[in-house]
C-alpha cells in the first residue's frame, strides 16, 4: 500500500506543482511556499491525518478555497464519519490560523498608522497619477493606504516610489476597503478597485470606499449597503478591455447587482490606448494629452 504522505503530495502537486518534501501525517496545520508565489513566501497550508483513512485539507491562503482529499472511498458510515470530522476540524484549525494571522497584521497595521507621518505630496506615485495625498501617510519611501473593517484599521496596501503595491502580511483584505469622503445621507457612495482611481474619483466630488481589487467590489459593496441601506451605491468599475474575459467589468457588474446599485465606467476618447482601464488611466492620460 502506498504511504499516504506521497499519495497527498501527488494531490498538491497537481494543485500546485512539483514540490521537493513530503507532508507531515500529524493532523496539525502546516505552511509550506507555493510554487511560483513569491520567494520566501508561505501562502500554501495542509493537514494531514493518517488515522483510519488517510484525509486532509489544503488550500493557498492567497488563492482561498479549500480542497479535501481522501485516499480511498470510506467503506461505511463509520469510516466517512471520520473522514468528516478530520475535515471539520481542519476547517476549524485552518479558520484559527487565519484569524490569527489577520490579528497580528491589523496590530502591526495600528501600529504603523501611529508612528507615521504625512504622506508627501510630492510622493513618486502621487505625482505619477496626478492625484493629492489626502489622508494617507507614509512609512519610509512607502505611502500607506489604509483599510477599514468594521471601523477597525484592518491591514495596510504599501505603496513604493515605482508603484509596486504590497499588503501586509497575513492582513485582512476581504470585505475591508479605504474611504475618501464621508458618507452622507442623499449623496451616492461610489465603490471602486484602487485607490488612485478612488483619489481621481473623490477629487470629482465623489464619497468613495477603495476594495483594492476587483473580486473585493461585492464583499465591501455588500458590507457597505448593510450599513447604510438607504445610500445609493454606484460601482465604478475597471475597463480591463486586454484582459480576456474582462475580469474588472464581470465583477462591477455582479456588486452592482448584488446591492441593486448603478455601475459606471470610464468612456474612452478616440485614442485613447488600449492599455488604459480605469478612471485614474482616464484622467492622466486626458491631461498629459491636453498638455501635449
Amino acid at each position: 500500500m502506498t504511504d499516504p504522505s506521497i499519495l497527498f503530495r501527488e494531490a498538491l502537486q497537481a494543485a500546485y506543482g512539483p514540490l521537493d518534501w513530503l507532508p507531515v501525517a500529524d493532523g496539525d496545520i502546516h505552511r509550506f511556499h507555493v510554487p511560483g508565489d513569491k520567494s520566501g513566501t508561505l501562502n500554501g497550508w495542509y493537514t494531514l491525518y493518517a488515522d483510519g483513512i488517510a484525509s486532509g485539507a489544503f488550500g493557498s491562503w492567497k488563492a482561498g478555497g479549500t480542497n479535501t482529499w481522501c485516499s480511498r472511498e470510506p467503506a461505511d458510515y463509520r469510516e466517512a464519519e471520520q473522514v468528516r470530522q478530520h475535515i471539520e476540524q481542519a476547517r476549524r484549525q485552518r479558520e484559527a490560523e487565519q484569524q490569527r494571522r489577520q490579528h497580528k497584521a491589523a496590530t502591526l497595521a495600528q501600529r504603523w498608522w501611529k508612528a507615521a507621518r504625512r504622506a508627501d505630496p510630492a510622493h513618486a506615485y502621487l505625482v505619477a497619477k496626478g492625484v493629492r495625498s489626502h489622508s494617507l501617510r507614509q512609512h519610509g519611501d512607502e505611502l500607506l493606504v489604509p483599510l477599514y473593517a468594521g471601523g477597525v484599521l484592518v491591514n495596510l496596501q504599501r505603496i513604493a516610489q515605482d508603484g509596486g503595491k504590497r499588503f501586509l502580511f497575513g492582513g485582512r483584505i476581504k470585505g475591508a476597503y479605504s474611504p475618501l469622503g464621508h458618507i452622507t445621507a442623499g449623496k451616492p457612495l461610489c465603490v471602486c478597485e484602487g485607490w488612485a482611481t478612488g483619489a481621481t474619483l473623490h477629487e470629482s466630488g465623489y464619497t468613495v470606499a477603495c476594495a483594492m481589487n476587483a473580486g473585493n467590489l461585492k464583499p465591501v459593496a455588500l458590507a457597505l449597503h448593510g450599513g447604510h441601506p438607504t445610500t445609493g451605491i454606484i460601482i465604478a468599475g475597471d475597463d480591463d478591455r486586454q484582459t480576456d474575459g474582462n475580469p474588472g467589468r464581470t465583477a462591477a457588474n455582479a456588486a452592482a447587482v448584488a446591492v441593486g446599485g448603478l455601475v459606471t465606467f470610464p468612456e474612452w476618447p478616440p485614442g485613447a490606448p488600449e492599455s488604459l482601464s480605469d478612471f485614474n488611466d482616464l484622467a492622466t492620460w486626458s491631461r498629459d494629452h491636453a498638455h501635449a
